[in-house]
């Protein structure tokens, strides 16, 4: 059952830095800004009261058409409480990054190279930013809804990954 009581406890500690909220079907939802980001989500795993000792997704959501265009989606899950909170960042298409989270839950690290690989939205301060899904010459970012259906990739050679490890970035 979740807490009714966390929007109101999340609001009361970080007044005016929450942009949105709403809870539905029982899940807490909340929209912050870009550079709060990091000491809320800090204060979510950290502090006793939230707990969210969990991140159990990180992924993306392509609003093409809209301003700004990304929205950046957190599923974060506390244990101890039995709750789960929903935690949205919007980025623009032209300065598509947020702050990592793999210091705070170590999911985040494959977690945000995956959006990384598929949207093209960085993490700044992430420790491995590669890609995971994609082979390192693929051009583009095959899950905005922009990127052309039919479109060729450049050919690369086999590779033996012992012989000739992928580069380091």
């Amino acid at each position: 059952m979740p807490d009714a009581g966390l929007l109101t406890t999340l609001e009361a500690a970080f007044p005016e830095k929450i942009t949105e909220s709403f809870t539905l079907h029982g899940v807490t939802s909340v929209v912050l800004q870009r550079d709060d980001a990091p000491v809320i989500f800090t204060a979510l795993h950290d502090n006793p009261a939230f707990a969210f000792n969990l991140l159990s997704d990180l992924t993306a959501v392509d609003l093409l058409g809209q301003e700004p265009r990304f929205e950046v989606v957190y599923q974060l899950y506390s244990i101890p409480l039995n709750q789960r909170m929903q935690v949205k960042i919007r980025v623009s298409e032209d300065d598509a990054w947020a702050h990592t989270v793999s210091s705070i839950w170590k999911s985040g690290n494959w977690l945000e190279r995956e959006v990384w690989d598929m949207f093209g939205i960085t993490f700044k301060g992430h420790p491995d930013m590669r890609r995971i899904l994609m082979y390192e010459e693929f051009r583009g970012y095959p899950l905005r809804k922009d990127y052309p259906v039919a479109k060729r990739q450049p050919l690369v050679e086999e590779r033996d990954p012992i012989t000739n490890p992928w580069p380091k970035r």
